[in-house]
C-alpha cells in the first residue's frame, strides 16, 4: 500500500504561484508513476501532470504545460508541483495519486490517492 499526503494549497491571486507537495510512504515507489489531478465542484477529476518515479520523466496536460512543473525528491519520498502564472480556472481540489500502470492520464488507473489540497485563485 502507498500512503499519500498532499500539502501546500491555499488562496492566491491570478498570476501568482503555489507549490504543492505530496509525501509518499509505504511501498517503494520505484515501479510507480505519481500523478496530479484536480477536481472542481460538479466536474470530473482532471489530469494535470505525472512523473515516473524511477526516471523522472514527466507529462502534462495542455492546460498547464509551461506553467506547472513536477519534480521529485527521492531522498524525501516527495513529489512537488510548482504552479506559476495561476489562473482562476486552476481553482480546484488537487490530488496526488500513485499507479503502477503507464496509463497516467486516466484517474481510473490509480490505486492510491491522497486526501487532496484546495487551491483557490482569485481574479
Amino acid at each position: 500500500q502507498v500512503l499519500l499526503v498532499e500539502s501546500g494549497g491555499g488562496l492566491v491571486q491570478a498570476g501568482g504561484s503555489l507549490r504543492l507537495s505530496c509525501v509518499a510512504s509505504g511501498r517503494t515507489l520505484s515501479t510507480y508513476y505519481i500523478g496530479w489531478f484536480r477536481q472542481a465542484p460538479g466536474k470530473e477529476r482532471e489530469f494535470v501532470g505525472a512523473i515516473k518515479w524511477s526516471s523522472g520523466s514527466t507529462w502534462y496536460s495542455d492546460s498547464v504545460k509551461g506553467r506547472f512543473t513536477i519534480s521529485r525528491d527521492t531522498a524525501k519520498n516527495t513529489i512537488s508541483m510548482q504552479m506559476n502564472s495561476l489562473k482562476p480556472e486552476d481553482t480546484a481540489n488537487y490530488y496526488c495519486g500513485a499507479t503502477g500502470q503507464n496509463t497516467v492520464f486516466s484517474a481510473r488507473s490509480y490505486a492510491y490517492w491522497g486526501q487532496g489540497t484546495q487551491v483557490t485563485v482569485s481574479s
